[in-house]
């Protein structure tokens, strides 16, 4: 029978593989591989859901006006210069289709998020890897990639695998280096981490050819829910509304968010035992020669000393019922992302990497 083929670029995307919540034949695991909350969403956002759960044969506003005012309150931003996507990775597709989906560029770095890549392909534009220079963001290698072809340039900030980040001071020299017809995009997943850190969102004011993603799956606790946002130009705001489906949001997921991100004080108390119990884990596993770089995320990149060592301790941490997450497909073979969790989970996972390496000691791996 004859097959009705898609674009050759699709069939360029591996299947997406998410992190693992189970492990075969262990009991009492702890998930530090998705980068999750451990804490769990706001009880602000749960009871938001529980009142609307007898709307849901109601369609969800178009707008997402209630949504967008109450980011808008929280960063001090403006709400017209706000989109809301199911999760930021679909804003990131939005970016893609909308301006580079002709065969454009999308420049990322070596280690950014996989979905760049995946994004670039799946609107039919060509992606471009620049390298990173001890695994952070290099302003020099992205300004020299760029050319006539680039669209886009994505740059994750704070970085996903790696923790680390750039500056304003780059971000701007990103701005203004780069030729006007390519738009730059600050991805800020991880930003809600950092006290007081816009996201770069304000610098947007600035710049008309640079943009901002975020999201509401990390600090807020709502991956199950499935909400980003996206803050930048209105010309920019209304091109992608363009392709955006009008019901992209549930009624659950636009309440639980509003809930959530006007919920200051439940947020503040999660990025403070995030910032107390990653400096505690970085320590913890620098004792056990586990070295990594200063993380401004909700994980440690944990350096091993070859991919050989660094997959002999994720088995065996799978064996103690904790799964974290490899990371050579973002060309860290001898890297090891575990997600920082509750306290008990971070003690769990530093006795076992201390077990680990006084297991190989002596040894060759």
């Amino acid at each position: 029978m004859a097959k009705i083929n898609p674009r050759p670029s699709i069939m360029e995307i591996a299947l997406y593989q998410g992190g693992a919540s189970t492990v075969e034949g262990v009991k009492n695991v702890v998930k530090l591989s998705s980068n999750e909350n451990p804490f769990g969403p706001s009880p602000k956002a749960i009871e938001a859901v529980r009142k609307v759960a007898h709307e849901l044969h109601r369609y969800p506003t178009t707008d997402h006006g209630p949504l967008r005012r109450a980011i808008a309150e929280t960063f001090n931003l403006w709400s017209d210069n706000i989109i809301c996507g199911v999760g930021s990775d679909e804003i990131l597709s939005f970016l893609c289709y909308a301006y580079a989906g002709d065969g454009g560029e999308v420049l990322y770095t070596e280690h950014g998020f996989s979905m760049y890549r995946i994004s670039a392909l799946a609107a039919g534009a060509v992606p471009v890897s620049v390298p990173e220079k001890n695994r952070v963001v290099d302003v020099d290698a992205i300004l020299a990639a760029a050319g006539d072809k680039t669209r886009l340039v994505f740059v994750t900030n704070p970085g996903n695998p790696t923790g680390t980040m750039i500056g304003e001071g780059d971000i701007r020299r990103l701005a203004e280096g780069l030729p006007k017809h390519i738009l730059l995009v600050i991805d800020g997943a991880y930003a809600d981490y950092i006290e007081g850190f816009d996201g770069m969102a304000k610098l947007t004011h600035a710049y008309d050819n640079m943009f901002i993603t975020r999201t509401f799956s990390k600090l807020y606790g709502l991956g199950g829910m499935r909400v980003g946002w996206g803050y930048g130009p209105k010309y920019i705001v209304d091109t992608l509304n363009r392709i955006r489906g009008p019901f992209n949001l549930s009624v659950p997921a636009l309440a639980a968010a509003e809930a959530a991100v006007l919920d200051r004080e439940y947020a503040e108390k999660c990025r403070v035992e995030n910032t107390r119990l990653r400096a505690w884990l970085a320590g913890a596993l620098a004792e056990h020669g586990v070295s990594s770089d200063t993380s401004m995320a909700n994980f440690i990149l944990a350096r091993f000393g070859s991919q050989a060592e660094a997959e002999a301790c994720d088995d065996y941490l799978k064996s103690q019922g904790i799964i974290v997450r490899r990371v050579a497909g973002y060309g860290l073979p001898h890297c090891l992302r575990i997600t920082v969790g509750d306290e008990a989970s971070c003690r769990r996972v530093a006795h076992a990497v201390g077990q680990f390496k006084d297991g190989q000691h002596g040894k060759s791996v």
